[in-house]
């Protein structure tokens, strides 16, 4: 990267932190975990490294997610993450980035600060934010100058967040603590309450991802899972099937449902007119789980469609927004006041 090109778009998920270089494309994809020494506060590891901790870590070091439902809730370890990141993309800087980060539509002003405060600490020089439902329709290549109402719907690990598009604005949007971690929340209880037995956040991602369904699947799927008997305490291990899975993620997907349909019915005719001619358009890592479309289609009575890299589209409309930079508001958004302001 150029001594001088320092323009990135940084999405900051729950799950995972997406880096989108200006002219690079995306250069880092990493899980958001830090791996700290508790008694230190050193940090030990950052990203994969960490993730691959959890849960595995001896009593003084700690594998935690310092982002939770889509905002900052360990404000220290955020920056140093963001400082890890950003330093494996740029090794020498004689002027220091400029960095747009993606945000849930419901962020609070006190949010927006802690996230810009965190950017700057890691050594951002100017920090924007744009809302991840309007950065997921950029990303997703949709046409958003036009008047034409769209809808998409953001499917992260922390949140999901609906936005009505429309002339480069949002119109109308939601944002749930629903999400991609809440199905994998939702498969732990199941397995405890039917099996008896207690799995990890990392078995039940992959239960999720393997068999994973909200809608019946034209063939039954099964897959074995091991963990931790609750009566004995030893290993165990059961077949569980993509029925199992669908009830364990009916609740969620439900929650999800309602909402946009609470979205759509606080929309303008006009804009919902639109909608149903162009289809609500997924994105979001949450948003690759089987049969989600098909739900969403046949509750809504709407056209339903994946976007292609569904889970990169807010760091590619970060990256594209960086065009717009010179033009944007830097600093606090105060996304809530400026609703009320609209209302």
């Amino acid at each position: 990267m150029s001594l001088f090109s320092r323009d990135m778009g940084i999405d900051l998920g729950t799950t995972n932190v997406i880096i989108y270089a200006s002219g690079k494309g995306i250069v880092l994809r990493e899980p958001g975990v830090v791996a700290v020494d508790k008694n230190t506060g050193k940090v030990l590891e950052v990203g994969t490294a960490a993730r691959n901790m959890l849960g595995r870590t001896p009593g003084n070091v700690v594998a935690i997610h310092p982002l939770r439902d889509g905002v900052i809730s360990d404000y220290e370890m955020t920056a140093k993450m963001l400082t890890v990141f950003i330093r494996r993309i740029i090794r020498y800087a004689i002027v220091r980035p400029r960095v747009i980060i993606g945000v849930p539509s419901g962020i609070t002003e006190v949010e927006e600060r802690a996230v810009i405060q965190a950017a700057m600490e890691a050594g951002a020089r100017r920090v924007y934010l744009i809302e991840e439902p309007l950065a997921a329709a950029l990303g997703a290549g949709l046409d958003i100058d036009s008047p034409d109402g769209k809808l998409v719907v953001d499917i992260g690990g922390g949140t999901t967040d609906i936005g009505v598009i429309t002339m480069n604005g949002i119109a109308q949007s939601a944002s749930i603590k629903v999400a991609g971690g809440s199905f994998d929340e939702a498969i732990v209880k199941y397995v405890r309450k039917h099996f008896g037995v207690v799995i990890g956040t990392p078995t039940a991602e992959e239960i999720k991802t393997s068999i994973g369904c909200v809608y019946a699947r034209p063939e039954e799927l099964s897959m074995q899972v091991k963990g931790r008997d609750l009566k004995t305490g030893l290993a165990k291990e059961f077949t569980m099937s993509s029925t199992d899975v669908m009830e364990a993620l009916k609740r969620p997907a439900r929650q999800i449902t309602d909402e946009i349909l609470e979205v759509l019915e606080q929309t303008s005719p006009e804009l919902v007119s639109d909608i149903s001619a162009n289809g609500i358009t997924l994105t979001g890592g949450g948003s690759q789980i089987w049969g989600l479309d098909k739900l969403l289609s046949e509750r809504t009575e709407m056209q339903c469609s994946r976007a292609d890299d569904a889970d990169l589209c807010v760091a590619y409309g970060c990256g594209k927004s960086l065009a717009w930079m010179n033009h944007m508001q830097e600093g606090t958004i105060n996304l809530a006041r400026k609703k009320l302001l609209q209302e």
